[in-house]
């Protein structure tokens, strides 16, 4: 968990500004990004959501093409920053 953390605070500096292709993807992910990700992603197409600063890839399904979170091998999402806080549902 500190190791995810860690990265996502380095992710978050690295992203501050980013250069973005016309469709607003990044142009170069930020370093460190590639190593975190779980295979079988579309890391040429990252984005930084600025809803919730999660990284989010395009996915071109045979039916349709979405955005999905891009996750750590651990099945976490990666984000530049931990969240404030945490919800609960009770």
């Amino acid at each position: 968990m500190k190791y995810l953390l860690l990265v996502g605070g380095l992710l978050a500096l690295a992203g501050c500004e980013a250069p973005l292709t016309s469709e607003g993807y990044l142009q170069e992910l930020p370093e460190g990004l590639t190593e975190v990700a779980a295979p079988n992603q579309n890391l040429a197409a990252v984005q930084i959501n600025p809803e919730d600063g999660c990284y989010w890839y395009r996915h071109d399904g045979p039916v349709e093409t979405t955005l999905l979170p891009l996750r750590a091998k651990n099945g976490r999402p990666i984000c530049t920053a931990a969240p404030a806080t945490l919800e609960t549902a009770m």
